[in-house]
């Protein structure tokens, strides 16, 4: 498994083309390993709830999912503090990170 290829100013990650937001890098490492583990136990249970038809469950790991994301900086409000837009979620090719994306290698 390679590591994906990461923006120029490390705010996303891009998987397939599209961009995805990066955690929060002013995050207190023990910080941001606790909020991995808790969002990894979301995906457990959120995957464990789905197999088991718990649509209360789902929803509930589901919460748990996105509150981890937005406390890792993934979601919600952007960590950067100079005013750019949030990409997330967006083809590279088609935002300001397109000349960037153009100039990776084929296989990234």
């Amino acid at each position: 498994m390679t590591t994906p290829p990461v923006t120029p100013d490390g705010r996303y990650f891009v998987v397939r083309g599209r961009l995805w937001r990066c955690t929060d890098p002013r995050l207190d490492p023990e910080r941001r390993a606790a909020l991995t583990r808790e969002l990894m136990a979301a995906r457990r249970a959120k995957r464990a709830a789905m197999r088991a038809g718990n649509a209360a469950g789902r929803e509930t790991a589901r919460a748990r999912v996105d509150a981890a994301k937005q406390a890792l900086g993934e979601r919600g409000p952007v960590w950067w503090t100079d005013g750019a837009p949030d990409y997330g979620r967006r083809m590279a090719r088609t935002t300001p990170y397109a000349g960037w994306f153009a100039a990776l290698p084929a296989d990234s």
